[in-house]
């Protein structure tokens, strides 16, 4: 297992190996001890999969408060996405900034988020799933999104605004400078 560290602190790109052979192929995508080995030490309680049906759906940017905050680790199982973290951090030199990686079950890579950081992603092919740890349990109380286009944070999306999918949660959720974030 590979990872590697991307441009904001603790998050990181994670390569599994796969095995492939006439049959297809087997894959290891999660291993607690080869994390901590790399100073990772996360207890995912709970795997969500998501389904996206057409292309330019947009997921987030989701987050939950203390002391339900969640860390995150992503996969695509089928299709592809661009996945984002953006570091809600108040007291963080980072704060406000984001980092975003292709995810797709081609390139069979993962994207970790950890606690701190608003995730969200954008569907680039038609019928996407996603699959997802997290470290705490769904909290409705605790449960809080960003607008995906906050200007403030001014993500490279790659499409129009005005071409993708939301919820209602998503479209009506707070810009950043109006978010109950952390401390």
């Amino acid at each position: 297992m590979e990872i590697r560290p991307l441009r904001l602190g603790g998050v990181c790109e994670i390569l599994p190996r796969r095995i492939e052979d006439t049959r297809g192929f087997f894959s290891e995508t999660y291993n607690a001890r080869a994390l901590r080995e790399h100073g990772i030490e996360i207890d995912f309680v709970q795997d969500n999969h998501s389904r996206s049906l057409r292309k330019g759906v947009v997921r987030g940017l989701h987050y939950q408060l203390p002391p339900h905050a969640q860390a995150k680790l992503v996969r695509v199982v089928k299709g592809a996405i661009w996945d984002v973290a953006v570091d809600i951090r108040r007291n963080s030199a980072t704060f406000g900034e984001w980092v975003g990686l292709e995810v797709s079950a081609e390139r069979w890579n993962q994207i970790l988020i950890p606690e701190g950081f608003a995730h969200g992603f954008i569907t680039l092919t038609e019928d996407t799933e996603v699959v997802y740890k997290v470290s705490a349990y769904y909290s409705p109380e605790h449960d809080r999104a960003i607008r995906f286009d906050d200007p403030a944070i001014g993500i490279d999306w790659p499409f129009v605004a005005a071409d993708v999918c939301l919820s209602d949660k998503d479209r009506t959720a707070p810009l950043l400078n109006e978010a109950e974030l952390f401390k």
